[in-house]
């Protein structure tokens, strides 16, 4: 091929497909995170044209609540038959975006606010879904975590919270499961459009992850073809002639070298030899009962008062009202709508388990009302962000009025993003938060209320009492084609347990229809910096449930801020009434570090770390404290460092104050003693003010010869450190 044909293959044939390379085939791309949205007629990226029937599976938001690899992969094993049935080579998602506020408005195609439990359910979803011989496409790469100024807004983000919070999913997923794309995102990284990021796409996915598969733009996402290619993209989509021709005269200008061209045609060969899915075919039946099952273990019980869940059968007379009752509401707007192959409808489906009671519309003295509300499809969707997390006015008063009028009230919520439960949450007996369950949702949400399965879906994202509590509250959507991220790593949960900030209910949080105890946590340290951890729980009740055993570590260990807790790992086991089991988790290094922007790498800092068995991130049920050698880091030293550098340097500390005490008379060591808290008023000071003339006298040769041992000992372990 010459230099114009290369080219042109780096880029789409039209709005869904690429070129066919060398005479092989072209590849299809579809959206895909929960369904297929495959279009046979007129083309968009935004949900406005209509696409295929396919099955609509439960979106991340759901599937995130259910902390269940299992349920993503079940789900995207499905989702590749689907796509192999329609042609399709390369299925758009998973979404692994960090819910940084709960008014973005694609929330619902994302998992979490925690990024181990984004990319655990992540990596599933691409691993089962590539073993079924299609590819995925992680996205959005990365910090596109709001929708309003999404084409041109700069994510403002230091470099220890990428790395601890809006990186590591990505990255496990890289790591992990080797996905075939990875979509660039459409905004500004600190100033630099996402698709033309070098330090993004090229020093931290390929050269620190070792990612060798296509970099794929979001569609219409380049700002700069050429710039976006040097940077480590390959794909541009949808097609772009223009851009082709772009490239061309680039590379016969000299800015760019044919060689890059090369890599990045290399890296398409690849995939098209890699994903070679072969056709199949698919029961939509089957397909919408394991949406069914799936459905059902996302779905999240958030109160039961008096266990008024699940129906009993002294329940005789059942209202149910509220506009999703009816016409469910299932999925969100934008690129990721499905055209569901069908869609059960909420009170259908009561009907039918209902059996001889009386099923009703109207509450007017009902033993058990359920209201089906929550947000309409138009309050949330991919290209604009909420305004509140309120339900509309309406909605607040059918729930008011409803649980005035029934002896008992559940609510049923269907939202893409959390929503405030406050003005209603303590005159109802119990809250369902089914988030967006998919099509077969209304029969999920009936097989719950009746028992038919438990609920044991856990919140991935916290219910604040009000949107100002929010740690983002201040700083989103920002202002000016930039957003400051200045929370920091204090994201949802991390935010509200270290500044103690009281919510409606916590990351984590989620009840079942029996109960559970935790014992026996037994922590055992097996490396400078690593774990294990294993803890008995055991079904306490008197009927079958799911358990999430949330494992966190919390320490104050290192020179940084850590949050009051962080997730570090989990597991979701069944157990019948009376059974035990033991849950046993290994604990790397990564679960002790943190991201040392100084030293460029992660750190396990020496210390104390109390490992804790949580209900949720705020309800600790046992802990173990372990301490770890971890790592110190013994910083060079030189004249301009502060006086508390060298006091607090783990070799030469030692050494100077040996050296100052020997020089000291005996009055003046208990003048020392005295005024202790002198050193507190200089630890800012240069070392050079510290021993200048009117100061501490300390041989100028002395002080170069601890300037040259704090150059031998840049790392040591806590022992290290003991034998120097």
């Amino acid at each position: 091929m010459d230099l114009t044909q290369k080219a042109s293959l780096l880029s789409g044939r039209d709005f869904w497909s690429t070129k066919p390379i060398a005479g092989a085939r072209s590849i299809v791309l579809a959206d895909g995170p929960h369904g297929i949205r495959m279009q046979q007629g007129d083309a968009d990226h935004i949900g406005i044209n209509d696409s295929v029937p396919a099955t609509c599976f439960p979106p991340a938001v759901a599937v995130g609540s259910s902390w269940d690899p299992q349920v993503a992969a079940r789900l995207a094993a499905a989702l590749a038959r689907e796509a192999r049935a329609l042609g399709v080579t390369v299925s758009l998602g998973p979404g692994v975006n960090i819910k940084r506020s709960p008014l973005c408005g694609r929330n619902f195609e994302y998992y979490s606010e925690d990024p181990l439990l984004t990319g655990v359910l992540a990596t599933a979803h691409v691993q089962a879904l590539q073993a079924q011989g299609v590819g995925a496409s992680v996205k959005h790469f990365a910090a596109n975590n709001q929708e309003t100024g999404r084409m041109r807004i700069s994510a403002d983000v230091d470099e220890r919270t990428l790395r601890e919070i809006y990186l590591p999913a990505f990255e496990r997923v890289v790591r992990q499961a080797a996905p075939a794309t990875v979509m660039a995102a459409y905004n500004k990284l600190n100033g630099i459009y996402a698709s033309q990021h070098p330090w993004l796409l090229t020093t931290v996915l390929r050269d620190e992850w070792g990612y060798d598969g296509v970099v794929v733009s979001d569609w219409g996402a380049v700002n700069d073809r050429v710039a976006a290619l040097e940077a480590g993209l390959d794909l541009e989509m949808p097609g772009n002639p223009g851009n082709d021709a772009v490239i061309v005269q680039a590379v016969r200008d000299g800015e760019v070298d044919e060689e890059t061209v090369d890599r990045s045609l290399a890296r398409l060969r690849a995939l098209l030899d890699r994903f070679r899915p072969e056709p199949a075919d698919f029961d939509a039946a089957d397909h919408h009962a394991l949406a069914r099952e799936l459905a059902a273990e996302c779905a999240v019980l958030l109160k039961n008062a008096d266990d008024v869940l699940p129906i009993g059968s002294e329940v005789r007379t059942i209202a149910v009202v509220g506009p999703f009752a009816t016409e469910a509401r299932f999925q969100g707007g934008g690129s990721s709508h499905v055209h569901p192959t069908r869609l059960d409808s909420p009170l259908a489906e009561i009907r039918k388990l209902a059996q001889d009671r009386i099923v009703t519309t109207d509450p007017a003295g009902a033993d058990l009302a359920i209201v089906f509300t929550g947000l309409a499809e138009t309050e949330e969707s991919e290209g604009y962000d909420r305004a509140g997390i309120e339900l509309a006015d309406e909605q607040v008063q059918l729930i008011r009025a409803t649980a005035a009028a029934a002896r008992r009230t559940v609510v049923v919520l269907s939202n893409g993003g959390v929503v405030s439960l406050e003005g209603w949450h303590d005159d109802v007996d119990a809250i369902l938060e089914g988030f967006l369950l998919g099509q077969a949702g209304g029969g999920a949400i009936a097989d719950l209320l009746f028992g038919v399965v438990g609920p044991s879906g856990r919140l991935a994202e916290t219910i604040p009492v009000r949107l100002q509590d929010t740690p983002a509250y201040l700083n989103f959507p920002g202002e000016q084609d930039h957003v400051r991220y200045g929370e920091g790593v204090m994201v949802g949960y991390r935010y509200y347990e270290s500044a103690e900030r009281a919510v409606r209910y916590p990351f984590g949080h989620g009840l079942t229809y029996t109960t559970f105890a935790t014992s026996d946590l037994a922590v055992t340290v097996t490396g400078d910096d690593t774990a294990t951890a294993a803890v008995t729980v055991t079904n306490t009740g008197c009927r079958p449930g799911k358990q999430v055993v949330q494992l966190y570590v919390a320490t104050t260990a290192g020179p940084v801020r850590r949050p009051a807790r962080e997730l570090r790992a989990f597991a979701k086991v069944a157990l019948d009434p009376g059974q035990s089991t033991t849950v046993e988790f290994a604990l790397d290094a990564h679960a002790f570090a943190y991201y040392d922007v100084a030293e460029g790498r992660w750190l396990v800092a020496p210390g104390d770390y109390t490992i804790q068995i949580g209900e949720n991130a705020a309800t600790i049920v046992v802990e173990q404290t372990v301490t770890l050698l971890g790592e110190v880091i013994a910083k060079e030293l030189s004249l301009n460092s502060s006086v508390g550098d060298w006091f607090s340097h783990p070799v030469v500390g030692p050494v100077l104050k040996r050296h100052i005490e020997s020089s000291m008379t005996e009055q003046q060591r208990q003048q020392a003693a005295e005024h202790a808290d002198m050193l507190r008023m200089i630890e800012s000071l240069p070392m050079y003010q510290f021993i200048s003339p009117l100061g501490v006298q300390i041989p100028s040769e002395k002080v170069h010869e601890m300037i040259e041992l704090s150059k031998q000992t840049p790392a040591l372990t806590t022992a290290d450190i003991g034998s120097v």
